[in-house]
């Protein structure tokens, strides 16, 4: 993969809002949603969420930019030996990655021959069952990254993830989880030595912007536009939730800015059951070309109707 700044457009230098705000922009412009028959634009928006799983990370971020890792996000050479993890974390369509050492954390390098809890294990062959449990521990946590989409993201599902070991699970997404948090699935991660218990499959879900819609906590926000007839005379116009369109009335003479609340139609909380609200903000559009028949109009009703629109802006 090209380098991930040069993907997202941003310096080397950028902030983790600048950033953000890159990929934002990207994702909104090439979501399959939009191309839905495109090839071309869906590599290109994979490229893109690839990118910002190293840029958005601010560990793994520091990591590429000491060369440590790849664009790819598979460990590089360093130090005279190989990394094990560069394989471990066989990224498939680049929904997840890996990181750390397959085996307890030791380079392939330093133990060639096997597996960091196999040597363990011959090293104390020879000693009886309770002196082998004396050093048994914990295997280490396996870490993965799994994108989903918005409305997936709102409403819950199942995703199916094939781990580093080859293994195939399907990931229950849980009702209204966010951007940035973690599933754990419990003993998936790497085996424990000398009997230990294993570790866990650690996943961070990473939520794909939505065309429309911008979430806040549990409620959603969206951008409505509407004509100059609607917003004077008021209007019931027909508006998108993430259950499907709803009906909503907007009243008389009303300004762009205008917020508007769709009750219980934003974001559900899987635990409680509650949902936050969507909240829609007018916008006025004029017409695409100017039309003279309005423009006459507007002059005349303004000879007669002046008023304040920018008060605000020059308090006494």
């Amino acid at each position: 993969m090209r380098d991930p700044y040069q993907v997202l457009g941003v310096d080397r230098g950028a902030s983790r809002s600048d950033i953000k705000r890159a990929y934002r922009k990207l994702a909104k412009e090439l979501h399959p949603d939009r191309h839905p028959d495109d090839p071309r634009v869906a590599e290109r928006f994979k490229e893109v969420s690839a990118a910002y799983q190293i840029l958005g990370d601010e560990k793994q971020r520091a990591r590429y930019d000491r060369g440590e890792i790849d664009a790819d996000g598979h460990e590089r050479m360093a130090h005279g030996f190989h990394r094990a993890g560069a394989s471990a974390g066989a990224r498939g369509d680049g929904v997840f990655s890996t990181g750390g050492f397959p085996g307890g954390g030791f380079p392939g390098g330093m133990f060639s021959g096997g597996r960091a809890e196999d040597i363990f294990a011959d090293l104390f062959s020879g000693l009886g069952r309770s002196a082998r449990q004396g050093f048994a521990s914990r295997g280490r946590d396996r870490k993965y990254t799994l994108e989903i989409g918005f409305l997936e993201a709102a409403k819950g599902g199942t995703r199916r993830l094939q781990l580093a070991d080859g293994k195939t699970v399907d990931v229950r997404i849980p009702v209204g989880i966010s951007d940035g948090q973690q599933i754990r699935l419990k003993g998936q991660g790497e085996p424990g030595t000398a009997g230990g218990p294993p570790g866990d499959a650690l996943i961070e879900v990473k939520v794909a912007p939505h065309p429309l819609f911008e979430r806040d906590g549990r409620d959603i926000h969206l951008e409505l536009p509407v004509t100059i007839g609607e917003a004077v005379l008021g209007a019931k116009i027909k508006v998108p939730t993430i259950d499907g369109e709803v009906t909503l009335t907007i009243p008389k003479n009303a300004s762009s800015g205008t917020l508007l609340r769709l009750k219980g139609r934003g974001i559900g909380d899987g635990r409680s059951g509650r949902r936050g609200d969507q909240y829609v903000k007018v916008k006025i559009v004029l017409p695409a070309k100017p039309d003279p028949e309005l423009e006459r109009a507007v002059e005349e009703w303004s000879r007669n109707h002046a008023y304040a629109a920018r008060g605000k802006l020059f308090p006494e």
